[in-house]
């Protein structure tokens, strides 16, 4: 039935459906989707804090100097990212999809002839822009254009992708690196991004249902489906804000506030986490094993959140996340054990995989879809500012004080206030 939906849909769209499967296409936007958030895994911090002691030792450059190259890189990326929001909301994100990829792959081939410091900083702001900042943003605002009523377990499944990263490429790059050296192990991601992600981006993307004949989750079974599909787009424009109404309204403000915590508290122990447990005499393969451990863990939970955000109010969810987050920072500050460490980790993934998809829910539930590339890229320009002043003062506290608690200390003070910001965030009302 569905398989026939898809077919008949598809003619009568303006673009064609690359495959007729037996299930509703969205999912394999999803898919694609998940895929892209994998990809941006070159230009996280888990990849980074890998690559950081290489640096240090090659370029004999204090673990400050590389921070600061790395923040400041970016900051510049931060700031530049709402064009790609608007190239987004302009072109589409089939197309900003396959130009991102392709220029994430020219990145990683630039960081693997670094020279010195000012090569550095352009192969972190390019690694940066159209790896942590595009990659994401592009499935961010993809995959809710085909989901409506089940855009929350959409984007549970597409957030595994980042999950999956995360857990995979920081014992990948350390064996790269251990047996091929930092140079080969940015060529692999590099030939990997162009051959793979890059052509099925342009195979299987479809900006939207309406664009094929369809409708978010398949809805409108048994009726017009071309009439269905222009009434969907019509409604969809008439519930979008603009970018002037949502700036109006303090949920807009709040929700960016938010969205900037995580990223700059999880960056900054992310890109010094090697350092802060070398600190309580855990090996660096250990790590790197623990470093895995916090997706994975994470795995189950962020596809409960999901569902639980459909059901529940979304910024209630977030208020106790940063509640779960404060309560960590603690256990990291005492834990000395290694089944306590462990603890730590696993609580940190729940709270990164529940927060991911608070952010990733909150812009088109409370804004709409219209405009949600220049939103996103908002939010995601926060983000990334977030996570460009997380590791400078982890880095400046360590010089100065010898060790970590103090900064951990007053980073605590971040996720009980988001919390409090979280709280008084309810979904805002449409003026009409």
């Amino acid at each position: 039935m569905a398989s026939k939906n898809n077919s008949s849909s598809s003619s009568a769209g303006k673009q064609t459906l690359p495959v007729n499967p037996p299930f509703f296409y969205g999912w394999i936007i999803v898919l694609i989707g998940g895929l892209g958030a994998f990809f941006s895994g070159p230009g996280q911090t888990f990849t980074f804090s890998v690559f950081i002691d290489a640096y240090i030792k090659d370029f004999s450059a204090s673990r400050t100097v590389i921070s600061s190259i790395y923040s400041a890189a970016t900051l510049c990326a931060g700031f530049t990212l709402f064009l790609i929001g608007r190239l987004i909301d302009k072109k589409g994100q089939r197309f900003i999809a396959a130009a991102v990829g392709t220029m994430l792959g020219i990145a990683c081939f630039w960081n693997s002839m670094l020279l010195g410091p000012i090569m550095m900083f352009i192969g972190f702001y390019m690694l940066r822009l159209f790896g942590q900042g595009s990659m994401t943003l592009v499935p961010n605002t993809l995959v809710p254009q085909w989901f409506d009523k089940q855009r929350g377990r959409a984007l549970s499944f597409m957030t595994l992708g980042i999950l999956i990263s995360a857990a995979a490429l920081p014992p990948v790059n350390l064996y790269l690196i251990e047996t091929w050296g930092w140079r080969f192990a940015w060529q692999f991601w590099g030939v990997l991004l162009l051959i793979l992600f890059v052509p099925l981006a342009i195979i299987f993307i479809r900006n939207k249902p309406e664009d094929v004949g369809l409708l978010p989750d398949n809805a409108g079974k048994g009726v017009e489906q071309a009439e269905a599909a222009a009434a969907s787009a019509k409604k969809r424009k008439a519930s979008s804000w603009s970018i002037k109404e949502a700036v109006r309204s303090r949920q807009f403000w709040f929700a960016l506030l938010c969205a900037a915590v995580p990223a700059l508290i999880n960056t900054g122990i992310m890109i010094h986490l090697f350092s802060i447990l070398g600190e309580k005499g855990i090996d660096r393969t250990v790590i790197a094993f623990l470093l895995s451990l916090m997706p994975i863990a994470g795995f189950i939970f962020t596809l409960a959140a999901g569902f639980i955000v459909e059901k529940l109010p979304v910024h209630h969810l977030y208020a106790v996340s940063f509640l779960l987050n404060a309560g960590t920072l603690v256990l990291l500050i005492y834990a000395q054990q290694i089944w306590l460490i462990v603890i730590y980790i696993i609580l940190w993934g729940i709270f990164d995989g529940t927060t991911k998809i608070c952010n990733n829910i909150i812009w088109p539930n409370y804004f709409g879809l219209e405009n949600l590339g220049k939103l996103k890229s908002m939010a995601t320009t926060t983000v990334v500012i977030g996570s460009a002043l997380g590791p400078l003062p982890f880095g400046m506290a360590f010089d100065h004080f010898g060790r970590y608690n103090e900064i951990l200390w007053i980073m605590m003070i971040l996720p009980l206030a988001a919390s409090v910001l979280a709280l008084l965030s309810p979904p805002p009302v449409k003026k009409e």
